[in-house]
């Protein structure tokens, strides 16, 4: 066993990450990993804070905030109309104003670079536009 895991209640009194049991704590840890997302060249020792952090916001997430089957359009039209926007505020997000049409008519499909977009911009998990599977 290493030193460090020698008292992890320790570790956890001097602030080592923890399990987030309070949407303060999601907010606190999501900023930290935003930073840490945010570098070109994360170390080696960053790296395993990201894959840290990212484990405990999920389980937070997962557990407090369960996220309903739902199709990938009506995911989108929700979050525009619950943010106030058009279909022209996220047009740029998707390649313009027909292709924000298609896809909430259920005759397009989101692709990746909609996904990585649209998850940036509406701060939610990429897997709330994967559908079915």
């Amino acid at each position: 066993m290493s030193a460090a895991l020698a008292n992890p209640a320790r570790m956890i009194k001097q602030g080592a990450p923890h399990v987030i049991h309070l949407d303060e704590e999601l907010d606190e840890y999501t900023k930290a990993l935003f930073g840490l997302t945010a570098k070109s060249r994360p170390t080696p020792d960053e790296e395993e804070a990201i894959e840290l952090l990212t484990l405990l916001i999920e389980r937070y997430e997962r557990e407090r905030y369960p996220v309903p089957h739902a199709e990938p359009c009506d995911v989108l039209r929700f979050l525009v109309e619950r943010n106030g926007l058009s279909q022209r505020d996220v047009a740029a997000d998707l390649g313009g104003e027909s292709t924000v049409s298609l896809i909430l008519a259920g005759k397009r499909r989101l692709n990746r670079n909609h996904i990585e977009r649209l998850s940036r911009r509406f701060h939610v998990s990429p897997s709330v536009f994967f559908g079915a599977v």
